[in-house]
C-alpha cells in the first residue's frame, strides 16, 4: 500500500543535526517530517561531549533545562593519556555574551511562560564548561521536542529513494512492507556519512588500509576524575574518555583498518577475538591512564562499532538536497566536536531556509549562503583536527606528542580553543 504525505521540508535522519533543523523550522511555521530508520532510544558510536558554546542553542531549542538535568559533570580539564604519560591542563571556558538573538528573527515562536514573545525572552547566563550526555538520552530529548513542535516523525522508516517531482521532490520511505511517498520542496540529508545506501547524498564504500573505524563503550565505577576529558593516543589510533550521565564513563576511539587487522591476528590473541575485544585490549595495554580508570569499572553494555568514518568537507547543497551534520562534512573525532557541529549546522541551515524566498531560486540562494556560513564556522576546526589526527596515527608520533605535552601542557588548552570549544554559534553573540 502506498500513500502520499506533503510537507514543506523532509529531514532524513533524527540525530542532533536532523532534529536541530527540523525543530527550528517547525517553530517558524514550517510543516516538517523526519524519517528515522532506528528505534529510539538507541546507543550510538559517539564521544557524547557537548561544548559549552552550544548551550545557548540548546536553550533556543527548548531542551537546555532537560539537558542540564541529565548531563554529566562540567568538564574543566583536558588531558592526554598515551603510554605512561598522563598529562592535563585547563579546559578553556566558553565566553559569555549578550542574550541570544534569532538569526534571522523568527516570524513567530512559542511564547515564554510569562506570555512574552519568543524574541523578547531573556536568557540566563551561559554555562562556562561543556558536559557529556549519552546519545540514547540526548537524541530522545531532541526528538520529543521536535514532536511537540509539530514535526511528523516516521520511525522506524528507511528512506530508499529521492526523485524530482516538479518544483518539489518525492522521498520514498519503507517500514516493513508498507511504502509511503513524502513530497516536499526542501530535502535535508542528516543521515551521517558512515552507511552507504541508495540515496544520492550517501557515499560509497571504501576499503583502504588507512580507513578509520569507530568504537565506543560505557562503563560504570570508573576512577577517572569527573571533570577531566583526556585525549587517548595509541599505536594506530586515538580516542577520548569523559564522565557522562548517571555515573557512566563514555570511552570512544578510532583505529586504522590495518592496525585492527594486525591486532586480531596477534599471536598472543586467540583467532576468534572480536574487533571490539581487540580494540579494548589495545587501549588497556597502550595507555596507563585507561588502565587506571577502568581497573575497577564494569562494562555497561557491549562495545559498539561503526565506520569507516569519512572526515572531510563535502557539498552542503547539491542536486536540490541540503546536507547537515556528517553528511555535510565530518571532523576527525580527535577534537570531540561532532555533536557541536551537528547541532550548529542544523541551526545554520534552518536560519537560511526560513528567510529565503520560495521557489528554486530561493533554495539555491539559501544553499549558497548556508555553505558559506558552514565553511566560516567549521573549516578551521576540520583542518586542525585533520592535522592532529595525522600526527596521532603516525608510527612513533605518540612518543614525541607526549613529550611535548609533558613539557608544555598548555598545548592542550590551546588545542581545545582551536577545535572550536569556545567559538559561539552565529546569532548568539
Amino acid at each position: 500500500m502506498t500513500r502520499l504525505s506533503t510537507h514543506d521540508a523532509i529531514v532524513i535522519g533524527a540525530g542532533p543535526a536532523g532534529t536541530s533543523v527540523a525543530l527550528t523550522l517547525a517553530r517558524r511555521g514550517w510543516a516538517v517530517a523526519i524519517v528515522e530508520k532506528s528505534v529510539f532510544p538507541r546507543r550510538k558510536v559517539c564521544g557524547e561531549y557537548i561544548s559549552a558554546s552550544n548551550l545557548a542553542l540548546l536553550d533556543q531549542l527548548e531542551i537546555g533545562e532537560a539537558w542540564r538535568a541529565n548531563a554529566g559533570p562540567e568538564i574543566r580539564r583536558v588531558g592526554l593519556f598515551s603510554g605512561e604519560t598522563c598529562a592535563e591542563a585547563a579546559m578553556p571556558p566558553a565566553k559569555d555574551g549578550p542574550p541570544a538573538k534569532d538569526w534571522p528573527p523568527a516570524k513567530d515562536g512559542p511564547p515564554a511562560k510569562d506570555g512574552s514573545p519568543a524574541k523578547d525572552r531573556p536568557r540566563e547566563k551561559k554555562d562556562g564548561f561543556g558536559r557529556a550526555l549519552g546519545r540514547d538520552i540526548f537524541d530522545c530529548l531532541l526528538l520529543q521536542a521536535a514532536r511537540s513542535a509539530g514535526v511528523e516523525v516516521f520511525q522506524p522508516c528507511r528512506a530508499v529513494a529521492i526523485d524530482p517531482d516538479g518544483e518539489a521532490q518525492l522521498v520514498g520511505i519503507q517500514a516493513g512492507k508498507q511504502t509511503t511517498m513524502l513530497r516536499a520542496p526542501v530535502i535535508v540529508a542528516a543521515h551521517g556519512s558512515w552507511e552507504p545506501g541508495p540515496l544520492p547524498s550517501q557515499l560509497g564504500k571504501t576499503n583502504r588500509p588507512s580507513d578509520l573505524f569507530g568504537f565506543k563503550a560505557h562503563f560504570t565505577g570508573s576512577s577517572l576524575a569527573p571533570d577531566l576529558m583526556p585525549l587517548l593516543v595509541f599505536p594506530g589510533g586515538y580516542g577520548g574518555m569523559v564522565s557522562a550521565d548517571h555515573g557512566r564513563l563514555s570511552i570512544s576511539c578510532c583505529i586504522r583498518r590495518d592496525m585492527l587487522a594486525r591486532l586480531r591476528k596477534h599471536p598472543r590473541h586467540q583467532s576468534h577475538l572480536s574487533a571490539a575485544e581487540a580494540v579494548s585490549r589495545h587501549l588497556m595495554e597502550s595507555c596507563r591512564g585507561v588502565r587506571d580508570a577502568l581497573e575497577s569499572a564494569d562494562a555497561d553494555g557491549p562495545w559498539l562499532a561503526a565506520g569507516p568514518i569519512r572526515p572531510g568537507i563535502r557539498s552542503c547543497y547539491e542536486r536540490d538536497i541540503f546536507r547537515v551534520g556528517n553528511a555535510a562534512g565530518e571532523s576527525h573525532p580527535v577534537i570531540a566536536e561532532g555533536i557541536s557541529m551537528a547541532l550548529q549546522s542544523g541551526w545554520l541551515l534552518a536560519c537560511e531556509l526560513s528567510c529565503a524566498p520560495s521557489g528554486s531560486a530561493g533554495r539555491e540562494m539559501a544553499g549558497r549562503r548556508y555553505e558559506a556560513a558552514w565553511k566560516s564556522l567549521f573549516s578551521t576546526r576540520l583542518y586542525a583536527a585533520a592535522a592532529v589526527a595525522a600526527i596521532a596515527v603516525s608510527p612513533g608520533s605518540a612518543t614525541w606528542m607526549a613529550a611535548i605535552v609533558r613539557n608544555f601542557p598548555q598545548a592542550l588548552t590551546l588545542g581545545a580553543q582551536l577545535s572550536g570549544k569556545t567559538k559561539p554559534v552565529p546569532g548568539f553573540v
